[in-house]
């Protein structure tokens, strides 16, 4: 029998949440304040369509971590222009502290940034994007963001989204919201190891949306070895992590291409 993970703080997180590897590289975006929100944004260096914008929506640790710049400006190089927005109003975890930290409290922290706190930041980006003549916004979240996606795709705000190794989900009730209240296709990037969203939630993912049954579209990538957090915080040293985080980027983008 399915058992529903819960969103309390005591249940919505794993060790795997606050733990990974810091990405190298040389971010190319900017640091810019949207409507009053810090954002990082990275543009593509050839012309693009300037009324579609990809919504990062980072993990934990926010937009100052190198690996979601990074990400931000791979995706930029696909041709989009992309937002990764600090909801966290400055107070993401800082990695040079927690990353790889066991100790850390971290039930703590998430229970300092409920909704209440971190999606005001998200709507007043999105009003202010909208006013600059943004017309379809696609979206991608990592763990904390993925309950953002959710969120944001039932209200329609979103037209395509995409989560990998999303948390803070009540499953099963979330995907079958998803299926009744949202237009907005779906890719799931999801791995061997990750107690947030398991096989089981997996499966479920598929019996609800999969063949054909949402209609606006449904995805889901599978990438063994991998854990919970694979996509933005994986050891890019282990050879399956690395074609994890590699290959659920490359279905972003391919996502992104055909729906957005």
């Amino acid at each position: 029998m399915f058992n529903p993970l819960l969103t309390t703080s005591s249940m919505s997180f794993c060790k795997d949440c606050i733990q990974g590897v810091r990405h190298e590289g040389e971010p190319s975006g900017t640091l810019e304040t949207i409507a009053g929100v810090a954002c990082y944004v990275a543009i593509p260096n050839v012309d693009y369509a300037k009324d579609k914008v990809i919504l990062l929506l980072p993990d934990a640790f926010g937009i100052e971590l190198i690996n979601a710049q990074l990400l931000a400006d791979d995706f930029a190089k696909n041709g989009f222009k992309v937002v990764a927005i600090d909801y966290f109003n400055g107070d993401g975890l800082p990695a040079d502290r927690v990353l790889n930290d066991k100790s850390f409290d971290f039930r703590g922290w998430l229970a300092t940034h409920g909704a209440e706190v971190t999606r005001p930041p998200l709507d007043k980006v999105i009003a202010a994007l909208k006013e600059e003549g943004v017309t379809k916004f696609g979206a991608t979240g990592y763990c904390f963001g993925g309950r953002y996606i959710f969120d944001l795709a039932f209200d329609n705000i979103i037209q395509c989204a995409v989560v990998s190794h999303p948390s803070l989900l009540i499953l099963p009730e979330d995907l079958e919201t998803y299926f009744s209240k949202s237009t907005a296709p779906l890719l799931i990037n999801s791995c061997e190891h990750d107690k947030l969203f398991p096989a089981e939630a997996q499966a479920k993912a598929d019996e609800i949306l999969g063949n054909g049954k949402f209609a606006p579209g449904y995805r889901r990538e599978y990438f063994p070895g991998c854990t919970h957090g694979f996509a933005v915080r994986g050891d890019l040293n282990d050879p399956l992590v690395k074609a994890g985080k590699e290959g659920s980027f490359l279905a972003s983008v391919k996502f992104f291409l055909e729906y957005l």
